[in-house]
């Protein structure tokens, strides 16, 4: 029922934006596109998936075996998932998937795939906050964003590199969360320890992902900048850099299917001193392939993991 609805607000969403720009201009705008930059843009999902997979390899204790097909598939597995699943899920499906398939204990399992995730979202809020802090002309809704960046990568930090300020903030959480949250706070706040005594013991490994994970959102910001170059509008990167993870960031709100509407009215508001609101749509429609190419070719490798998701759905 949660899908269907944010099926329907990421409709709406895009009835108001199309009603409001020309649809005519908007096919001329591809068009016109530069086809070889639009090659290099979408074929850079390729690359990235792969350096995604080989990340998750290295998550790996040296305990359990993960070999990189199988990683691959997990990746492309859950980014199908994600589609399906509302608040991104289908990144933690793939806990239970290395579960199921015996390559890490559950807890193990779940500590993992959070410590992926907090490394992509602290390292889209860095890109973020570095691109704020050299944009120019803030005004004062940029100069909130700023500092509400600013503050979820600091708690993220502080989060990740304190096991006493992560006890307090969890405990906090769980004494105001709604009694059926509760449980799953507490879960988390085990699975989050149990990450923290592995990544910690092992800060050369610890720093090697992190790294790794910085690299891997440049990437995913620079094929959006080629984007941009194939629509033949031009945005220093520094400025990119700043808006592209402000979108991206709005498209992670609970609301819409995938982060459709959202994201792409993000976009064409945020890009509004570089370029139309037809390319700014254009831009949307290509964000939005960054997500449905691997979700199409996760859908080969799906139907091993069933009797998982099955399983997982049911846990929830």
């Amino acid at each position: 029922m949660k899908k269907i609805i944010s099926l329907v607000v990421s409709l709406v969403i895009l009835a108001i934006i199309y009603t409001k720009i020309d649809v005519t201009q908007l096919l001329q705008v591809f068009q016109n596109s530069d086809r070889l930059w639009m090659v290099v843009s979408l074929a850079m999902v390729i690359p990235l998936t792969l350096l995604t997979s080989w990340r998750l390899q290295q998550l790996m204790p040296r305990s359990g075996v993960l070999r990189f097909g199988e990683a691959n598939r997990l990746i492309l597995a859950s980014s199908t998932l994600n589609m399906i699943l509302p608040s991104k899920m289908g990144d933690i499906a793939k806990a239970y998937f290395m579960r199921e398939r015996g390559h890490l204990a559950g807890s193990l399992a779940l500590s993992l795939v959070i410590f992926e995730k907090t490394c992509d979202m602290l390292s889209l809020l860095l890109w973020c906050v570095f691109g704020l802090f050299f944009y120019p002309n803030k005004d004062v809704l940029f100069w909130v964003m700023t500092l509400g960046v600013a503050a979820g990568l600091l708690l993220g930090i502080l989060l990740l590199g304190s096991r006493r300020f992560a006890y307090f903030f969890f405990t906090q959480t769980h004494k105001i969360a709604p009694g059926k949250f509760k449980a799953k706070i507490d879960r988390f706040q085990y699975a989050w320890d149990e990450m923290h005594g592995y990544f910690w013991g092992e800060p050369t490994h610890l720093a090697k992902v992190a790294l790794t994970s910085v690299f891997i959102w440049f990437g995913h910001l620079l094929q959006i900048w080629f984007f941009i170059f194939a629509l033949r509008a031009s945005v220093p990167l520094l400025a990119n850099l700043a808006l592209s993870p402000l979108a991206i960031l709005a498209g992670l709100l609970p609301l819409t299917f995938a982060g459709v509407g959202t994201r792409d009215a993000a976009l064409i508001l945020f890009y509004q001193p570089y370029f139309g609101d037809a390319t700014g749509a254009a831009l949307g429609l290509l964000c939005t392939s960054r997500y449905f190419i691997p979700a199409v070719a996760g859908l080969p490798f799906l139907g091993r993991y069933f009797t998982t998701v099955r399983q997982f759905k049911g846990s929830k």
